[in-house]
Order: C-alpha cells, then sequence, then structure tokens
C-alpha cells in the first residue's frame, strides 16, 4: 500500500504556538476552557502542520482502516447534493457502498476535502475515488501530498501522465448520438454542454466538432452552468431561438438543462420531434416526464462504480492502475423527442 507522509505530532503543535499540549487537545476538541485568542492560535498552528488527532492520525499513518471514501465532485459544483430529478449519483454512491463490502471495506461519501471547514476526519480512508475531477483538480493534488491511494471515475484533462482513472467510452457515446440524429433526418446538428473543465464536456465537445468537421458543418456549442437546472435550458432554448440559422437537431448533455430547452423551444412553436430532434447526455426524471419524452443516455453508474472500487482495491494491495475505459458505452434510451 502507498506510504502516507508522516504529519506532526501534538507535542509539536504545541511547543509552536507555546502552550501546553493539554491546551492544544483542548482548544482542538472543544473541550475544556481555552481562551478564544489560544483556540485560534492553536488552530491555526495545527493547520499549518498538517496535524490531525493522534487517534486518527496514528490509524491513518499504521493501520487498515477498512474504509474508502467517494467524493461525488460535480454535486460540489451543483451547489445541492440532491439535485431534483438526477438519479445518476444515488446510483453510483448505491453501487459503490455495496460493492466495496463485497470487498471487506465500508464507504464514507465526503464533499470536497479542500475546503476549510472541511471536518479533520475527512483523510481518515484507506483510498478515495474521485468522480468527474475538473481539470488540475486540487483534491486530487492534496490527496497525492497525503500520499493517500486514488482513482478517478473520469480523467484529469490537466495531468497528461496520471493514469489512475476509469471512464466510459465517451466519445463513442457521442459519437452514437450524432449518428443516430443524422439517421433521423438532422442536417444541422447542435450540442449543448456545462461549464465544469471535466473529461465529460470536454472530451463531448472534442468528438462533436470531430464529427463536424468530417461533414463539413459548422460546430454550433451552446453552454450552461450545470447550477442552472431547467431554467438554464430554458436559456438554451432562448439562444437557439434567437439563430438566423437554427439548428434542427441538439445533443444536450445535461437531462435538465434538455427538458428546460424543450419547454421553452415548444412555447415559441418549434415542436419535438417535427422540427427539432433532442437528445440528452444523461437520463433524469425531467427527461423521462416531458411530453414527448426526451431521448437519453444512461450512463450505467453501477457499472462505473463496481469498476471503479475493484480498481482502486487492486491499488491497495498494490497493483498499478492503467488508465481505462469501464467497459460501458452507456445505453442509449431512444423516446418520442428523436425519431420521426
Amino acid at each position: 500500500m502507498t506510504q502516507r507522509n508522516s504529519r506532526s505530532t501534538i507535542r509539536e503543535v504545541a511547543r509552536e504556538a507555546g502552550v501546553s499540549v493539554t491546551t492544544v487537545s483542548h482548544a482542538l476538541s472543544g473541550k475544556g476552557i481555552v481562551a478564544e485568542s489560544t483556540r485560534a492560535k492553536v488552530v491555526e498552528t495545527a493547520r499549518r502542520l498538517r496535524y490531525r488527532p493522534n487517534a486518527v492520525a496514528s490509524g491513518l499513518r499504521n493501520n487498515r482502516l477498512g474504509i474508502l471514501a467517494l467524493v461525488l465532485r460535480p454535486l460540489d459544483t451543483l451547489e445541492s447534493f440532491l439535485p431534483e430529478g438526477v438519479d445518476y449519483f444515488l446510483r453510483f454512491a448505491g453501487a459503490a457502498s455495496l460493492s466495496a463490502l463485497e470487498h471487506g471495506y465500508g464507504l464514507m461519501l465526503l464533499s470536497d476535502p479542500t475546503l476549510p471547514d472541511a471536518p479533520s476526519i475527512s483523510l481518515a480512508a484507506d483510498g478515495f475515488i474521485i468522480t468527474e475531477p475538473v481539470e488540475n483538480d486540487p483534491v486530487i493534488d492534496l490527496l497525492q501530498a497525503e500520499g493517500i491511494p486514488l482513482l478517478t471515475v473520469g480523467k484529469d484533462l490537466g495531468r497528461p501522465h496520471y493514469d489512475a482513472w476509469i471512464e466510459p467510452r465517451t466519445a463513442k457515446i457521442t459519437r452514437h448520438v450524432l449518428d443516430h440524429l443524422e439517421e433521423n433526418g438532422a442536417a444541422r446538428v447542435a450540442i449543448a454542454i456545462g461549464t465544469d473543465r471535466n473529461s465529460w464536456n470536454i472530451t463531448t465537445e472534442a468528438s462533436y466538432r470531430e464529427w463536424c468537421s468530417e461533414r463539413g458543418q459548422e460546430p454550433i456549442v451552446v453552454t450552461q452552468r450545470e447550477t442552472s437546472g431547467t431554467l438554464g435550458g430554458r436559456a438554451i432554448g432562448e439562444e437557439i431561438l434567437s439563430m438566423t440559422d437554427r439548428p434542427d437537431a441538439v445533443y444536450c448533455l445535461t437531462g435538465r438543462h434538455a427538458a428546460g430547452m424543450m419547454a421553452r423551444l415548444g412555447e415559441a412553436g418549434i415542436a419535438s420531434p417535427a422540427d427539432i430532434l433532442i437528445v440528452a447526455g444523461s437520463d433524469s426524471e425531467q427527461t423521462r416526464n416531458s411530453v414527448p419524452p426526451i431521448s437519453a443516455i444512461d450512463l450505467e453508474p453501477e457499472v462505473l462504480a463496481r469498476a471503479a472500487i475493484a480498481a482502486l482495491v487492486e491499488q491497495l494491495v498494490g497493483i498499478p492502475n492503467r488508465g481505462s475505459e469501464a467497459g460501458t458505452d452507456g445505453r442509449f434510451i431512444i423516446r418520442g423527442s428523436s425519431q420521426r
């Protein structure tokens, strides 16, 4: 197993802060009576020296804790851990939890451990899984600095030599969708993607531009923040309505965006599938319940979760990971929005 970097001891914190070991213990635990100015000084010193309470730090350095950690990175961006209508993350976390148990581990679900208010227990795990890291993700920087094994679901495209990752075959999925739209009569296809700088958005756009180049079509790329939900989809619809040469098909990566876009276009008399074909890159409650229902990619989070847990466990017993696609092309669910 990868060796963790050493941390400071409570005695070093006490010496640096100019207080007793007991004062450090009371300041960090919230027990005992400690002046606020002293408590603040101790907390800052402990943070600077990367000290954590002995019980956790000793376990981290010396023992197998039997815990894996999962950071669902897009949820930090979405500003909600329960985005309305989105079941991908629930499915991923559930499958990862059960798969971890099969391998003899528990699973701890965490938000961004680099945040200033992250609890000290955040790094108390044998290894981490990070889903959809952004370019040069600071969570990876933290874990690598701490010597903690990790695996990402999705490449960090800012780290060309980092290879502890798995991901779906995004480029293949993109071409499958675009070919489907073309086969159903689309001559001018647009894509609508999120603004997060992650592999899903970046790889999809690159594959789309390549597909357009092969056909002599000028690319039409619309972006909206993932946090914007169906309102962001309506904004995409407005942008499409403002175009002088409107597309006749849209591949919209986010299901909530796709539903909001369809609703806004429908209000303007642009009906799907008669006037515009629509496919969502991720299935959701909104895509299933739209009228007509929106064709979508089921990204098979259960498959990805099981593959990620298995690869991380291999890493923990000394088997190095090599970046790989996780054996899933997604499941293309064709509904009324993309068939004529």
